[in-house]
């Protein structure tokens, strides 16, 4: 079963946990010290923030997967819409190890989607530059890697 997820910038990560966590009335299931997440059954979403990013607001947004049959199926999806696509192989981000393949909507918002195959201690390895200097809070490509270019 697929589950949307949603990666939020935050300024202040306390106040934005005491925040989250009133809303969705449950705690995140992973804390850090610059990332907390909380996976929710209703709605089903797996919801990220972190004071990682260069810009606060929404990082990027994707759907979690649960099995290679399912992450076989998004990857076929992101062929027909046509748009470039970043693939990433046992990649380390957001504490945990996963296969994703991202990509930039028309907008320029980026989308993952990706299966979790671990959790591990450190946030992300997966970006040839180092996380904090990346234009985004987790392990998106940059804009210059993957993006929209209308088709006439």
């Amino acid at each position: 079963m697929k589950r949307m997820h949603v990666h939020v910038s935050v300024e202040n990560l306390a106040d934005s946990i005491r925040f989250y966590s009133a809303l969705f009335s449950a705690q995140p299931v992973v804390a850090k010290d610059d990332y907390a997440k909380w996976m929710l059954d209703d709605p089903r979403v797996n919801f990220a923030i972190s004071q990682r990013g260069h810009q606060v607001g929404v990082d990027h947004l994707g759907i979690q997967v649960e099995s290679e049959e399912e992450l076989n199926e998004m990857n076929t999806r992101l062929d027909s819409a046509a748009l470039p696509k970043e693939t990433q192989t046992g990649t380390a981000c957001c504490y945990a190890r996963s296969d994703k393949y991202w990509t930039m909507d028309p907008q320029g918002i980026a989308w993952e989607t990706y299966r979790t195959l671990d959790s591990i201690p450190t946030f992300g390895e997966s970006r040839a530059k180092p996380v904090e200097e990346t234009t985004g809070a987790c392990c998106a490509p940059a804009a210059s890697t993957v993006s929209f270019r209308s088709r006439s």
